[in-house]
């Protein structure tokens, strides 16, 4: 420690280097992560889907969006019967 320079100037100092090197340290950190998860999404699911995959993908979104306009028209419908009820009571 410095003697000339007053106590509370070298502490404020020593925290701010502190601080500026928590953050580089944080920057390569997540760089690394984030490379390292490149790397898996890469294995794990290639670029190209072929297309039976495609087509198993588009079929089932459609299905799904069938079996949720069913399931809303259903819910629509238990909801005026169910209303119906409640006023002759």
């Amino acid at each position: 420690m410095d003697d000339d320079k007053p106590v509370l100037d070298q502490v404020t100092d020593a925290i701010g280097t502190a601080a500026t090197t928590t953050a580089e340290t944080a920057k390569t950190v997540v760089k690394k992560v984030r490379r390292a998860a490149r790397k898996a999404a890469k294995k794990v699911m290639p670029k190209k889907a072929s297309k039976k995959a495609k087509k198993a993908a588009k079929k089932s979104a459609r299905k799904a969006t069938k079996a949720n306009r069913k399931i809303a028209k259903k819910t629509a419908k238990k909801g005026k019967k169910s209303k119906a009820k409640k006023s002759r009571r």
